[in-house]
């Protein structure tokens, strides 16, 4: 009836002055992400010593509480500034933002690009310190899993060494797919994640960093200080203060995730997980010959696609980003994503990292998208 109010349904009481009832309290639901126990320095440590085990390295390890944009945007801005020369490698889109960071640093750059379907070789390497002797920082991405590439960073290194540049290195994409051995390849500053191939979590990330990269921070008057973006300070006041006390409150989760993430490759050896890797790199690029219809490898040559993703060319009139929707209309679990940007027409990345890597379902709806 009009101007008559509906009684409301009675609602549980939810606080008592503030508080939770005795008979609230009962019934709260317990939850296993909350309520976590804060984590101690020492577990912080003893988990960056296991990132370090991974890498093989002997060098500082530093992990980071955020996606591994940050350590990868911080170890530039700590090492380059008005007087830096570099050479930036361009294999990928990465390739790019390098390059962007570094000039904003000031730094006078020297692109070097190679069409996203190849690797660029020590060779061109070479060529370009020989042509501009004044370089002194050498950025490379390892495997590019947004264009399927991966380059010879082993070869490369002995160039860079023996020039004496300072080497960065993406590593986000590689490590746990392919060897990457940071050390023994004259890397200074080697970022990684966990969201690729080792199948963890996004929200944390890790460098390694030397100890020519470290003095060469502490030179850089454009070093950031009190910052998100700081290694310095985690060097000053994490490392060098013996590990004791953290900057922050830590990312629990996520350090907790990335934890479980390295005990699983510990266990099942790192030897292992990479074989996975270049066995389903592999199984896709010859599958994906097998269906004909067009359909290509995007890196022409097998021995510089990447083992962590594969991309395909799409065939000839043939939208790419079309045919990966139809292809997950029937089977959203695909490991399927069209190429980003400009690329989005004519590639289609076959993501095979972490537990995509291991055999799984049939691809009948794969096979179903595309075209005779």
């Amino acid at each position: 009836m009009i101007g008559t109010a509906r009684p409301r349904p009675a609602r549980p009481r939810t606080a008592v002055a503030g508080r939770l009832s005795v008979t609230e309290k009962s019934t709260a639901v317990s939850h296993p992400f909350l309520d976590l126990a804060p984590l101690s320095a020492d577990r912080f440590a003893s988990i960056e010593d296991r990132v370090a085990r991974l890498l093989g390295t002997a060098q500082d390890v530093v992990v980071m509480q955020g996606e591994a944009l940050l350590p990868l945007e911080g170890a530039i801005r700590g090492t380059a500034g008005p007087d830096t020369v570099a050479l930036n490698v361009i294999t990928g889109p990465y390739g790019r933002t390098f390059g962007d960071w570094l000039r904003d640093c000031g730094a006078t750059v020297h692109d070097l690009s190679v069409p996203f379907h190849t690797a660029v070789t020590a060779d061109r390497i070479r060529e370009a310190l020989t042509e501009h002797p004044e370089i002194d920082f050498v950025s490379l991405v390892h495997a590019e899993a947004a264009t399927g590439n991966t380059n010879p960073v082993a070869e490369i290194g002995e160039v860079v060494r023996a020039h004496g540049a300072l080497f960065y290195l993406d590593a986000v994409a590689s490590v746990g797919a392919e060897p990457l051995l940071p050390d023994a390849w004259g890397v200074d500053l080697c970022v990684i994640g966990a969201q690729k191939a080792m199948g963890g979590p996004a929200g944390v990330s890790a460098v390694s960093v030397s100890e020519r990269a470290w003095a060469r921070m502490a030179a850089n008057p454009g070093a950031p200080r009190r910052s998100y973006l700081s290694l310095l300070d985690w060097k000053e006041r994490w490392i060098d203060g013996g590990r004791r006390a953290l900057l922050h409150a830590p990312a629990q989760l996520e350090m907790l995730a990335l934890e479980a993430c390295l005990e699983r490759i510990e266990t099942d050896g790192l030897e292992t997980v990479m074989a996975r890797h270049a066995a389903a790199a592999a199984a896709t690029r010859a599958g994906a010959l097998a269906l004909g219809g067009g359909l290509e490898p995007y890196v022409h040559d097998a021995r510089e696609a990447a083992p962590v993703a594969t991309t395909l060319r799409a065939p000839a009139g043939v939208d790419a980003s079309d045919l990966v929707a139809r292809a997950l209309a029937s089977d959203p679990a695909l490991p399927l994503a069209a190429g980003g940007g400009a690329l989005a027409k004519e590639m289609i990345r076959v993501n095979h990292y972490g537990p995509d890597a291991a055999p799984g379902p049939s691809t009948a709806a794969w096979r179903r998208s595309v075209p005779p």
